[in-house]
C-alpha cells in the first residue's frame, strides 16, 4: 500500500461492526496522534445517498473518515461511532476509521453507466481533512477521480489543509462545478481552544479562504455553530464576516448550535467544566428540543443581518434556503462553463449553497 511506509509504533488487528475483514491498527509515532488508532478499512461503496426527506442541498456524500480527532465538542456526527460499537465522546476523537481504499472505489462507481454525475459533497459528517489525511492522502485520490469523471461536488473542512491539494481542485472547477467552504465558529482563542481543541488556527481558515478565492475557487464562510454565550458576542461575530468578506468569501452563513441524541451529554458535560454559568440557561434552551427556541434563531438570524461587514452591494439574501439561520451570497459576473461537462446534471447551484447546515 502508498501508506507502508509511515512510522508507526504497532500494529495489530480488530474487527468492526460492518466490515467483513478484519481491520489492521495502526498507531502513529507523533504528537497529534498519541493514545489514538487508527482502523484501515476496505469500504464496499464510497458514495452514500442522503435520505429523500433531508433537507440538504445535495443527494450523495463521500466520507473517507469515521470519528474526527479535531475534538469539537458540538459535533453532530458523533452518534455515528455507536454503530461501531464505540463511544461517542472520547471514543469518536481517539478511535479513527480511515477507508483506504475509496479513491479506488469511487473511480468504479463514478464510471458506472447508471450514475448521473449528480453533485458529491465531503465533508458532511467527519472533516476529510483532519490531522490523519495528512498520512494517508486519500482525498488526491478522490479528487482525481472526480475531475476523471468532470463530477461536481464541494467540499466543507476546518483545515487549510485543503490548499495542498488546490493543484486538483482547480483541474475539476475547469470540468465541472466546484466549490468549497470553511467552517470558521469563532476567532476569539479561548472558545476556540475550548470547544474545537485540536483544529487548526481560525485565523489560518480565514487564510485559507483568500488564498483558495484568489486562485479562482469559489470559497465561502460557515459561522456555525452559534452558541448563546460562547460565540455569539456580535462584536466577534461580525469581525469574522469582515474577514471573510475581505478574503473574498462568495457565501456566509451561520446556524445555531444542535443538541442531538449523545451530542447533548458529550456538550453538556464540556459545559459544565468551560462555563458552568451557562449550564442552567441551555437547560432551559434545550429542554424540549434538539434545537434552539425560534426567537434564539431569529435573534442570530438578525445579528448576521446587522453584520456591518455585509454591504447590500456586495452580498444579497438567499430566498431559497429555508433551513438555515441566514445566508447571504456575493454577487458575482457569471463564471466560464467548464469545458467538457457531462449533458445528464442535477440544476446548478450558487457555491455558498453547500453544506452549510451541517456543524
Amino acid at each position: 500500500m502508498r501508506w507502508d511506509n509511515l512510522t508507526i509504533t504497532a500494529e495489530e488487528q480488530a474487527r468492526l461492526p460492518g466490515y467483513r475483514e478484519p481491520a489492521v491498527v495502526r498507531h502513529f509515532d507523533a504528537p497529534e496522534a498519541l493514545d489514538t488508532r487508527f482502523y484501515e478499512v476496505r469500504a464496499k461503496s464510497a458514495l452514500n445517498q442522503v435520505p429523500k426527506q433531508s433537507r440538504m442541498p445535495f443527494r450523495w456524500t463521500i466520507n473517507p473518515y469515521r470519528g474526527c480527532s479535531h475534538g469539537c465538542v458540538y459535533c453532530f456526527a458523533r452518534p455515528t461511532h455507536i454503530y461501531l460499537d464505540f463511544n461517542a465522546g472520547r471514543d469518536f476523537e481517539r478511535e479513527i476509521v480511515v477507508k483506504v481504499n475509496v479513491p479506488e472505489v469511487l473511480r468504479a462507481e463514478l464510471g458506472r453507466p447508471s450514475w448521473k454525475h449528480e453533485h458529491v459533497a465531503l465533508g458532511t459528517n467527519t472533516d476529510p481533512y483532519q490531522w490523519v489525511e495528512g498520512r494517508y492522502k486519500l482525498m488526491r485520490g478522490i479528487w482525481e477521480a472526480m475531475r476523471d469523471a468532470a463530477n461536481p461536488c464541494s467540499v466543507l473542512t476546518k483545515s487549510p489543509l485543503l490548499l495542498r491539494d488546490l493543484d486538483l481542485m482547480q483541474q475539476i472547477a475547469e470540468v465541472a462545478d466546484f466549490s468549497a467552504n470553511l467552517s470558521i465558529p469563532t476567532i476569539d482563542e479561548k472558545a476556540w481552544r475550548a470547544s474545537e481543541p485540536h483544529t487548526p488556527n481560525p485565523r489560518a481558515r480565514l487564510e485559507a479562504v483568500g488564498e483558495l478565492n484568489r486562485a479562482g475557487i469559489p470559497t465561502g464562510v460557515l459561522i456555525a455553530p452559534l452558541m448563546p454565550g460562547i460565540n455569539d458576542d456580535p462584536r466577534q461575530v461580525h469581525e469574522i464576516v469582515e474577514a471573510a468578506a475581505e478574503a473574498g468569501a462568495t457565501g456566509i452563513s451561520g446556524i445555531g448550535l444542535h443538541l442531538r441524541g449523545e451530542v447533548r451529554g458529550v456538550f453538556m458535560e464540556w459545559l459544565r467544566e468551560y462555563r458552568p454559568d451557562l449550564v442552567e440557561h441551555y437547560e432551559e434552551l434545550y429542554q424540549r428540543s434538539a434545537y434552539l427556541p425560534r426567537n434564539e434563531q431569529e435573534r442570530l438570524m438578525a445579528m448576521l443581518r446587522r453584520a456591518p461587514s455585509r454591504p447590500p452591494s456586495a452580498f444579497r439574501r438567499d430566498p431559497r434556503r429555508d433551513y438555515g439561520i441566514m445566508e447571504f451570497t456575493r454577487d458575482e459576473p457569471a463564471r466560464r462553463r467548464p469545458r467538457d461537462r457531462p449533458t445528464e446534471r442535477p440544476p446548478e447551484r450558487r457555491p455558498a449553497e453547500e453544506q452549510t447546515s451541517l456543524f
